[in-house]
């Protein structure tokens, strides 16, 4: 059987080595898929540098034991696998991640983490909830009208000044407050039995938000891009301050992934305005440009109308204290800002997706007209024949 031996390097803008893998490809398999225990995530994701290029990885078939991933239609054309970092004649160099991480020049030890992961498109969280519990963790009671998260403790801190918390939101993100490094992968790898169209590892750890906090004296607050918790605060309060800075996190890290989705999207259709222009025609078949669409409108329905990107949360409303938190870290994490971009591209996209449909149309009717006037010449053609002979 052909094999080939391949080696990933990834390096930092240093220079420095901070991943290496060798994957051994059969002929009959496509490429390996490497799982989150199999990445260096804090090395990963605290080098998110500009040059760094994006990974896939997909595979068809799945031995005894092997966890198959698929994409999701939105996000299954991001990235393009591609082993060589060259630039591409007449293509955009790759962008830097669109979330904010935090400077780590004097840092004060005391500092603990807070770092947030879209993992999928959902979570199943009945059966996740069940799994997590069987694996040692703890369920944390909310609010009842707090039905779409899930929140989870451990016993093992990453640091003693505060408890360690995992939110689950069944949007398909996940936010981990003071926990482990190890504890985080044993958890990430516990999601991949519940997520529903699960995005690849290698954009999960790209676009992830992470921000530093502490316990200190005061009200809680969004302090110089750091949480500052309340040390006055009762344990079931703190819950609810912490799952409102989650939840603006989960929304940063989902609208992250949304936009390399539309990003690929305008990468896609970006020659049609040239081609157009200088007199050519526009190699797109019909049902390709209904194709472009469908991914366009999908997106736009998940921006606009499955998430809660343009509204706040009904669960604030009764809960001033919280929802100010909420909106400050929406307002510090430019949400709506990028909300807004994010529509006036698909805007865009749109108009010219209508034109391709539009111009499509042209084309089919005068081709049905030629037809006619094709056929008309015939008959009349045959009818001179008779009066003839």
């Amino acid at each position: 059987m052909k094999t080939k031996l391949l080696t990933l390097f990834l390096r930092t803008q240093t220079g420095s080595l901070i991943f290496s893998r060798t994957c051994h490809l059969s002929a009959p398999h496509q490429q390996q898929m490497m799982s989150y225990n199999e990445y260096d995530p804090p090395a990963f994701w605290r080098c998110k540098s500009p040059n760094l290029p994006l990974l896939t990885h997909s595979v068809t078939n799945c031995g005894v034991g092997q966890m198959c991933f698929y994409s999701s239609s939105i996000i299954k054309s991001v990235l393009t696998p591609s082993l060589k970092p060259t630039t591409v004649p007449g293509k955009r160099a790759p962008k830097g991640p669109r979330t904010k991480q935090p400077s780590r020049a004097n840092q004060p030890s005391d500092m603990m983490q807070c770092i947030a992961f879209a993992t999928a498109d959902q979570y199943h969280l009945p059966t996740l909830s069940h799994d997590l519990i069987n694996h040692g963790f703890r369920e944390v009671d909310l609010p009842r009208d707090a039905s779409n998260v899930l929140v989870i403790s451990t016993d093992v801190a990453a640091k003693p000044d505060d408890d360690a918390l995992i939110f689950l939101f069944r949007e398909g993100s996940v936010v981990f407050w003071n926990v482990e490094e190890k504890t985080m992968k044993k958890v990430l790898r516990l999601l991949e039995h519940h997520e529903i169209q699960p995005y690849e590892v290698a954009l999960v750890y790209w676009e992830n938000e992470e921000i530093n906090y502490t316990v200190g004296e005061g009200n809680t607050k969004l302090e110089r891009g750091n949480f500052v918790l309340s040390d006055q605060m009762a344990q079931h309060q703190a819950v609810l301050e912490k799952f409102a800075f989650s939840n603006a996190l989960c929304l940063s890290v989902k609208l992250a992934i949304w936009e390399v989705a539309l990003d690929s999207f305008v990468e896609s259709i970006q020659s049609i305005p040239e081609t157009l222009k200088s007199g050519k025609r526009v190699q797109l078949s019909s049902a390709e440009v209904m194709q472009k669409i469908g991914e366009l409108f999908t997106l736009r329905h998940c921006i606009n109308l499955r998430s809660d990107l343009l509204l706040t949360p009904d669960f604030y409303w009764d809960r001033e204290n919280l929802e100010k938190l909420y909106d400050k870290t929406c307002q510090f994490l430019s949400i709506n800002r990028r909300v807004n971009v994010v529509n006036e591209k698909l805007e865009h996209c749109t108009q010219l997706t209508d034109l391709m449909r539009s111009h499509l149309s042209e084309k089919h009717s005068l081709r049905l007209e030629w037809m006619i006037v094709i056929l008309i010449t015939i008959e009349v053609m045959f009818e001179l024949a008779k009066m003839i002979f």
